[in-house]
């Protein structure tokens, strides 16, 4: 698997042509159906598969954080999937799936991991609302196989956020409002995590928003939007002051929904803030190439909120390094 994993690097040209890599994995047989699903992750937030290593218990911790290993001298804290993700199997967990986004390294004990898969996201299908009701945000995306077979994937940062214990309210209560209410900010994102993040964020700020959980469904609301500003004889950017998108959605992507705005003239005037834990110098480059204005990684909720005041407020733009 070492060997699948290797150049992840070069595959970092997938973005911007609506593709994406994920890794498949199953969490064994579920005791109370007997059957073993498969799920998936985006390659990009993989760092390694290894087999899992000795790992050392500690006192309240969540439930489904096994504990903590040493890789190359640094603590990583171990989730059992299965056991977060509420699927009953005694199979045993041997394999670790190490992964790396958003400035946090943690690893994922797993059933088995099958193969990588490429996929254009547009085969990315939003799950249906019973089963987002069920897992409760877990899963942002379904595609099927050739076999037959589902792949659902995984949501890391709500796991992420789930399986810590960081109280982010002082962060909140940190944020200037900019007592600037004719400001509306549009964003997409596929997690419920994020976009609970987000809203808070601009809650914080006293801004207005409109939000999508996909690039897809984004671009059909802002096409509205400007349709409709176009029919009144203003601009699109008099009703959206800045967009802010997700890399990773279902159906259409960040690097897509960024060169539809900037290629529309429809649009001159509205920055796009490009929000993601895939927060690489590639990455960065690869929206900047793709017309984005700035690039912030998640989740820096002060961070996100300097950034989103000196746009909306006109201040120089200037790419900024995650």
């Amino acid at each position: 698997m070492s060997e699948l994993l290797k150049n992840i690097d070069a595959r970092t040209k997938l973005a911007g042509t609506n593709k994406l890599e994920i890794l498949l994995f199953s969490l064994g047989p579920d005791s109370r159906t007997g059957r073993c699903e498969t799920f998936g992750i985006n390659v990009f937030k993989v760092r390694e598969v290894m087999r899992t290593p000795p790992i050392t218990s500690a006192p309240e911790m969540p439930s489904a954080v096994e504990g903590m290993v040493s890789l190359r001298g640094a603590l990583v804290p171990v989730v059992d999937l299965a056991r977060y993700a509420g699927v009953q199997s005694d199979t045993p967990r041997d394999i670790m799936i190490v992964t790396e986004y958003a400035g946090h390294t943690q690893g994922f004990l797993v059933e088995g991991v099958d193969t990588i898969l490429r996929l254009d996201w547009s085969q990315m299908r939003v799950p249906p609302d019973m089963l987002m009701a069920e897992m409760g945000g877990l899963v942002t995306a379904v595609t099927e196989l050739a076999d037959g077979r589902l792949v659902m994937m995984m949501d890391v940062e709500k796991v992420l956020s789930d399986t810590t214990n960081y109280d982010d309210d002082l962060v909140f209560r940190s944020i200037k409002p900019l007592d600037k209410p004719e400001l509306t900010v549009f964003f997409a994102d596929d997690s419920i995590v994020a976009r609970k993040q987000i809203t808070r964020t601009l809650e914080a700020m006293g801004v207005k928003y409109v939000s999508a959980i996909n690039g897809r469904e984004a671009w059909v609301e802002l096409e509205k939007m400007a349709n409709y500003a176009q029919a009144a004889g203003r601009k699109a950017s008099d009703m959206i002051s800045l967009v802010l998108t997700d890399v990773e959605m279902p159906e259409m992507d960040g690097y897509i929904l960024t060169k539809k705005i900037k290629s529309d003239p429809r649009f001159v005037g509205v920055p796009v803030i490009m929000h993601s834990s895939l927060s690489g110098m590639s990455n960065q480059q690869l929206g900047k190439s793709v017309g984005v204005d700035e690039y912030v990684a998640k989740f820096e909720a002060q961070r996100l909120s300097e950034v989103l005041t000196r746009r909306l407020l006109g201040t120089e733009p200037v790419l900024q390094p995650a």
